[in-house]
This record gives C-alpha cells, structure tokens and sequence, in this order.
C-alpha cells in the first residue's frame, strides 16, 4: 500500500491532503507525486509530497519494541 501526501497553500493557509494507491501501484503513486512536483515548478503552491509505503503483510508492528526479559546480549569481538 502506497500513500502520497503534499500541502497546498491558498490565501495563506495550509491545507494537508493525501491520495491512496494499492499495493501494486507504485508506478502510479510516483507519476502522481511527480505530477505534484510539476505543479509546483509551474507556480503552484505545493509543499512537503511525500510517498509513504506500508507492508500489510509486515510480521509485527513498525517501529522499535522493548526485548523480552529473557534476551540476553553480550558484545562479542
């Protein structure tokens, strides 16, 4: 799963949007972020596109997870 998010300023405010692709659409999600990046060449206001990808079938949670008590590290040379 792919997510594009960007801002669009107008009359000097911020507004946050995001355009979702599915799992096998990546080549779409960069020709969308690259049309964004176009857009703001030609003197719209666009900021921050950002792709954001996710793994739905990822094993556990993203991110960094105390260890069980049980694991026991030792630096080896």
């Amino acid at each position: 799963m792919f997510k594009i998010y960007w801002t669009e300023l107008q009359e000097n405010e911020a507004t946050a949007l995001f355009k979702d692709f599915t799992g096998d659409g990546l080549t779409d999600a960069l020709q969308f972020a690259e049309l964004l990046r176009k857009r703001r060449r030609e003197g719209e206001d666009i900021r921050h596109v950002v792709l954001s990808s996710e793994n739905p079938n990822s094993v556990g949670e993203p991110g960094v997870a105390a260890p069980s008590p049980s694991y026991s590290w030792k630096k080896r040379r």
